[in-house]
């Protein structure tokens, strides 16, 4: 186990995710990339009596010249200043080195990605279920990637390949591996969505839906139609429970303060009070609408069953 001694409304991603799914919605993964901005998702979640998810990934981490302790020291602090009663799953976005994964979980994230999606299949296996030994043995989640999911921005992963999830290569990972969660390609990219247009494969969702009983997951879901997004979600025998929005956030906040470049989190930190409440306003009500109008998560804190 961690040494942080975990708010009771911090979550695994395992039990959160039985929850959504049980109840027919999903659970939105809000990376807000930058220190400052996880208060407004919290704000956002809290107001909208909404589960949530907090998240970076490995390379949003470096991009921003952030460390996993930083980022998990600053999201229980906001959690316990802010009041935050939701429930909630500290979460490490794609990763590929165990090194990271380790310091994730020693600093208190309650769910991992391991990420070996461009490995052959045997590789993704034996790679993935490393990291799901390691952290499940601390009381932590996994979350794997079989496919590749195409990126458009290169913040969150490296390349823009896209291959898309096999079902019955899916039943075979999850049996393997163990991993508590499984994103699948199917459509759905990281990134601003420019000259291709986001889809969804729902057979293929389907098909490995009904091969394996594991969560699954959609990375890209800023810029995807709300309905295309409620369908993916509705799938019969349990869709998509936990979806990935980072880009939507970033966007927000940029656009709130009249930029077009990214900044580094020290960059952010160092913004005037006024400013940065400014785009903090701006990012609060990004997530509110995902959850209100994408999720169909809204409400739905009160209703989760308490471990």
């Amino acid at each position: 186990m961690t040494t942080r001694e975990r708010p009771s409304n911090v979550y695994t991603l395992k039990q959160a995710l039985e929850v959504a799914e049980k109840h027919g919605y999903a659970i939105g993964s809000f990376s807000p990339r930058y220190t400052a901005m996880i208060t407004p998702v919290l704000r956002a979640a809290q107001k909208m009596n909404s589960p949530a998810i907090v998240q970076i990934s490995s390379k949003e981490l470096e991009r921003y010249g952030i460390t996993p302790k930083q980022f998990a020291d600053e999201f229980y602090a906001r959690v316990a200043s802010e009041g935050i009663t939701v429930p909630l799953v500290l979460h490490l976005d794609h990763t590929k080195v165990m090194s990271i994964i380790e310091q994730a979980v020693e600093a208190g994230f309650t769910s991992v990605m391991i990420d070996a999606s461009e490995s052959p299949l045997q590789e993704n296996i034996a790679r993935s279920k490393e990291a799901a030994d390691y952290a499940h043995a601390r009381g932590v989640s996994v979350e794997a990637e079989l496919g590749m999911i195409g990126t458009t921005d290169f913040v969150e992963t490296d390349k823009d390949e896209e291959l898309y999830t096999d079902p019955k290569e899916a039943q075979v990972f999850v049996q393997g591996t163990g991993v508590d969660a499984l994103a699948v390609s199917c459509g759905t990219a990281h990134g601003v969505y420019m000259v291709k247009q986001p889809k969804i494969d729902y057979e293929r969702l389907q098909a490995i839906r009904e091969l394996t009983p594991v969560h699954l997951v959609l990375h890209g879901g800023s810029g995807v139609p709300a309905e295309m997004m409620a369908a993916a979600i509705s799938l019969p025998g349990g869709g998509v429970s936990k979806v990935n929005i980072a880009t939507d956030l970033e966007l927000s906040l940029l656009g709130a303060l009249g930029r077009t470049e990214r900044m580094t989190n020290d960059e952010c930190s160092a913004l005037d009070a006024e400013t940065l409440e400014r785009g903090r306003a701006a990012v609060e009500a990004t997530v509110a609408d995902k959850i209100a109008n994408f999720l169909g998560s809204a409400g739905k804190a009160e209703r989760f069953e308490l471990r």
